[in-house]
């Protein structure tokens, strides 16, 4: 093959590969076009204000009665005999979970173009419920970022005691980036974009999330209230890119009452055949 041709076909490919990103991001800042958005805001509005309300109330009440009562029972932080619990926390760790799933778009996406008919359609499909478990996570990430800077709340015994109430507003680092809990945030996005795209995965991913949460607690990363309001932020922040996606008709439909049911995706059949396809020379 001459070396003109071969760039020529690279450039063009790489195009393709352009266009495609292009057309993805172009789909997720569109207007909603659902015909059922008005009750979607609605039923999001009433899910989100319980959620919040519920959570806000459990978060003060552990803040006031267990938080340093908990973190007195755990062991000393640096026990060498937690490098197991050290080692699965990190499972937990949006950095990790992120360029993962961030991996995963960018190879489906440098295959797209060399696919055509039902298995483009499929591969597309694909990479509209990787995109939404990323969003899932990123988002309520960005979002306790922001959250964890304002708030300032000290780790289990920054200070030298077990006080619930140590907060350096505005403080910028670690040590004072308790509240809320980050890791949390991440397995209880990730546990609930997994269980409502694929329901056979809700149990495993649930036992992840505990798992996950209940490492915090031992580690002493966390007050309890920590983890709480986490999780608590994952979920209502995977929920809300849910209903976004819904209202573009993205994985996600909107039903008469204004939940959300998630459209048919392609089958593990559907996936070997594309890959089979995808792997050919």
């Amino acid at each position: 093959m001459p070396a003109g041709t071969g760039i020529a076909q690279t450039l063009h490919y790489l195009g393709q590969v352009l266009v495609l990103v292009r057309l993805s991001v172009a789909q997720l800042v569109r207007a909603p076009s659902h015909s059922r958005r008005a009750e979607a805001t609605r039923e999001l509005a009433r899910r989100t204000l319980l959620l919040v309300g519920v959570g806000a109330i459990a978060i003060v009440t552990l803040m006031v009665t267990l938080d340093a009562r908990e973190i007195a029972l755990m062991p000393p932080r640096g026990t060498a005999g937690l490098w197991p619990v050290r080692i699965l926390t990190d499972f937990g760790k949006s950095v990790y979970v992120l360029w993962l799933l961030a991996a995963m778009l960018f190879v489906v996406t440098l295959t797209l173009p060399r696919l055509h008919g039902t298995s483009r359609v499929v591969l597309v499909s694909l990479a509209a419920r990787i995109q939404f478990v990323f969003l899932a996570v990123l988002v309520p990430v960005l979002a306790g970022e922001a959250i964890k800077y304002g708030v300032g709340r000290g780790r289990p015994f920054v200070g030298g005691e077990a006080n619930a109430f140590n907060f350096a507003h505005f403080a910028g680092t670690e040590a004072y980036a308790s509240f809320p809990s980050g890791h949390a945030i991440t397995c209880v996005a990730l546990a609930f974009a997994i269980s409502v795209l694929w329901p056979r995965l809700r149990v495993p991913m649930m036992i992840y999330a505990i798992l996950i949460l209940a490492s915090r607690l031992v580690l002493l990363a966390h007050h309890p209230s920590d983890v709480v309001a986490g999780a608590l932020l994952g979920m209502v922040g995977a929920i809300v890119v849910r209903y976004w996606f819904a209202m573009r008709h993205l994985a996600f439909t909107i039903r008469r009452d204004g939940s959300i049911a998630e459209l048919t995706g392609p089958s593990a059949s559907h996936l070997k055949r594309v890959a089979r396809e995808a792997l050919a020379p």
